[in-house]
């Protein structure tokens, strides 16, 4: 079993248990001038003599701010520290912004996330196109609430530049204790200079979905507003088609704007709602000559026919979301309505490095059942359907109504 997130950062991710666990030993102060206890044969293939000579080069000629720092403790620290940038350095160096490596401090800041028991603004960041950018801010966070939407670009952070920074260490700048606030400057789509918010820091509570009905001239139609895969979502949606069940109509939107993932056990568990057992809900790829892991339907498929559903996406779906949808859509032929997916559709694995450091590192991609990359594309909708500003100072929601026209044909 493997420690499996298909989050991102800032909201309780998905995983399974399983790692590996080793001791890092503190190279010698003395010269040094090859690997101690290496047990790969790709250390035979490479030629470490420049990483030795710069650590010799540092270790001889850095001068550390405090003078007074010359003891052999102080001397173990300095190098330590060369160990964790060695191995961030490792993992910069593949080019994929979710894998990283987690120093103690880091490590414990991340474990505490995945927990689900934290404290900060509530929204999901990664990086897209090289720049720091919001997935979405989650329903009802202090993120929402002052404004942030799904697609901002953060450009700042408290007025120092995100360039160049990773999203661990963004989300070590935007997290903080309850109470406190953090400025985020943002460019967004349309807007023709950045804004920059305060958001209060806050307690995050982790929302799960909401359900509405929503009747017109020509009838009902019931509403899922599924706002995260965390572990409580199967039973919530199972309890929600229920009620769908017992409203007295047969036409059913599923919305996942802004829903930026958790669990793939999740995704799976209600996708199995509306497919026979056995069909793919996702395929794990794990690279070239490896053999795929296929995650398929656990056939409850209660419905029939005479379903009529529509799925809602947006900029801000990412992760579970976009599994759920493109498996439904492949499958059942289910319409999405809105806008393009993010495009997060790559799995990591938390490994131990040592008892107190971890690197998270992408080890498979999620490909939809007829084998599109979700991380190269996302998914594009059948209709797509923007919303204004002008929208959003009216109140109005064209997507929404844009699916309840579909569910009605």
């Amino acid at each position: 079993m493997r420690r499996i997130i298909i989050s991102l950062i800032l909201v309780a991710a998905g995983f399974v248990g399983g790692t590996y666990a080793a001791r890092a030993r503190v190279p010698e102060i003395d010269k040094v001038s090859g690997v101690t206890g290496k047990n790969s044969p790709i250390a035979d293939q490479v030629d470490f003599e420049p990483f030795w000579k710069a650590w010799n080069v540092l270790n001889e000629k850095y001068v550390p701010p405090d003078a007074s720092a010359t003891s052999t403790n102080d001397k173990l620290i300095f190098n330590q520290k060369l160990v964790w940038g060695a191995i961030e350095g490792l993992a910069a160096g593949v080019g994929d912004p979710y894998t990283a490596f987690f120093p103690p401090e880091d490590t414990k800041i991340f474990k505490s996330d995945i927990s689900g028991n934290f404290e900060g603004v509530g929204m999901e960041i990664a990086i897209k196109d090289d720049v720091l950018t919001v997935i979405a801010p989650l329903n009802g966070s202090p993120a929402e609430k002052a404004g942030v939407k799904a697609g901002d670009k953060i450009i700042e952070i408290d007025a120092k530049t995100t360039r160049d920074l990773s999203v661990e260490e963004a989300v070590s700048q935007i997290r903080g204790p309850r109470g406190t606030s953090v400025k985020l400057t943002l460019v967004r789509a349309k807007m023709d200079e950045p804004l920059t918010i305060s958001v209060t820091r806050d307690v995050i509570d982790i929302p799960a979905l909401k359900t509405e009905t929503k009747v017109g001239e020509r009838g009902s139609v019931f509403v899922i507003h599924l706002y995260s895969f965390s572990a409580s979502s199967p039973t919530l949606f199972r309890d929600a088609l229920e009620k769908f069940a017992n409203s007295g109509t047969d036409k059913l939107i599923i919305d996942l704007r802004g829903n930026p993932g958790g669990y793939l056990e999740a995704a799976v568990d209600m996708a199995s709602w509306f497919l026979p057992e056995g069909k793919v809900v996702v395929r794990e790829y794990f690279g070239e000559g490896k053999e795929e892991e296929v995650h398929r339907s656990k056939g409850y498929d209660v419905f029939s026919e005479n379903l009529k559903i529509v799925i809602l996406i947006d900029g801000g779906s990412a992760s579970a979301s976009e599994i759920l949808a493109g498996a439904l859509r492949e499958q059942k032929k289910i319409p999405l309505v809105g806008e393009k997916t993010f495009g997060k559709g790559s799995v990591q694995e938390l490994v131990d490095i040592t008892r107190n450091t971890s690197l998270k590192v992408t080890v498979a991609r999620w490909l939809t059942p007829n084998g599109l990359s979700i991380s190269e594309r996302g998914l594009e909708p059948d209709y797509k359907v923007s919303i204004t500003k002008e929208d959003i100072e009216k109140s109005r929601d064209p997507q929404l109504e844009k699916a309840i026209e579909i569910v009605f044909r």
